[in-house]
């Protein structure tokens, strides 16, 4: 495939992203743009069709092959539809695969953004070269990607990976619709949500907190402020870390029973600062989780960075082009 070329699609609540790129994951081109939900996915979708064109008519000497999109669940992947993303109002059972197939005249295949980062982590980053793996995005939310047998598993309708929606204790902040969630407690959302209440209470009390000095100051509380608070030793950023940390410990532990896999693999808010999280996680991994199963398994950052959105739609294009080379050979030899 010399002078092929992928494209990659990544469709988000605040941003859209068009790339094209080859199997080895040269990016040729790349266009970003913001979604702005409020004027409904025509808008999107359209900007999205006008900026792969353009990229297609700018590589007259390759070819496209495939094409691969990421985006929020709810979907299903194997009818090409988006259903309904709550980041994306209006995105209702819209075939989105057979748009941009019907536009390109190649196939088109539809991955959630967890499964779409775990392929580009086995294909490319950190999990190059393994066979078992699982894929955390701890991001706004918390989705999982697993990867079995170098194979992407996605359950009978999409659905596995769902981890968020675990409940790790009976109270908690809420996240993924759940009150003490593994969601509630590991991503970004979730974070800042404690954040706040621990902030709240301590001031009530009294307490003096180097992040915020009135209630007023409560409300520009996030994750990231709470992160380089952390990093510069306030008591209390800490505090709030280790208790996520806890969790993702207990969350981690039921991965590891459940999956035995070789590596976990965490994005997002994780992969900027692990060393808020490892000393306590690490320490409920090994008492919760199966010591034979804990020991053969590897908790890393996510290893593309910054690039793993690009990676992760283009790692769909190219993954399912691979399968279909598979095949085609597979039958010629056949027959």
């Amino acid at each position: 495939m010399k002078n092929a070329f992928f494209l990659g699609i990544d469709i988000g609540g605040t941003k859209c992203v068009v790339l094209a790129g080859s199997e080895k994951m040269t990016i040729y081109e790349r266009v970003q743009f913001p979604t702005e939900t409020q004027r409904g996915p025509g808008y999107a979708i359209n900007k999205l069709l006008v900026a792969a064109q353009n990229i297609v008519n700018n590589l007259p000497d390759k070819d496209l092959v495939c094409i691969g999109i990421s985006c929020g669940g709810p979907l299903d992947s194997r009818a090409g539809m988006i259903l309904s993303p709550p980041n994306l109002p209006g995105w209702d059972e819209l075939a989105i695969t057979e748009i941009f197939k019907n536009k390109f005249g190649v196939e088109a295949y539809l991955q959630n953004d967890a499964n779409a980062c775990a392929l580009a982590e086995f294909k490319f980053g950190a999990g190059k070269g393994i066979e078992n793996m699982v894929f955390l995005t701890f991001g706004t939310g918390l989705g999982a990607g697993i990867i079995m047998d170098g194979e992407l598993y996605s359950g009978t309708n999409d659905l596995a990976g769902e981890v968020g929606h675990i409940r790790l204790a009976k109270e908690g902040p809420t996240g993924y619709g759940k009150e003490g969630s593994f969601e509630g407690f590991c991503s970004g959302a979730g974070i800042a949500r404690m954040g706040k209440k621990i902030a709240i209470s301590k001031l009530k009390k009294g307490e003096k907190i180097w992040f915020v000095e009135t209630e007023e100051d409560i409300q520009r509380i996030t994750t990231k402020y709470l992160a380089n608070a952390a990093v510069s030793g306030d008591v209390t950023a800490m505090e709030i870390f280790r208790e996520s940390g806890r969790y993702l410990g207990m969350g981690l532990s039921i991965i590891i029973d459940i999956l035995n896999p070789q590596r976990i693999i965490i994005g997002g808010v994780y992969a900027r600062h692990p060393d808020l999280f490892n000393p306590t996680s690490h320490q409920v991994i090994k008492q919760e989780a199966l010591k034979s199963a804990a020991e053969v398994c590897e908790i890393l950052p996510a290893g593309l960075g910054e690039k793993l959105g690009d990676f992760a739609s283009l790692s769909i294009a190219i993954t399912h082009s691979d399968r279909t080379h598979v095949l085609k050979r597979t039958n010629s030899v056949n027959g």
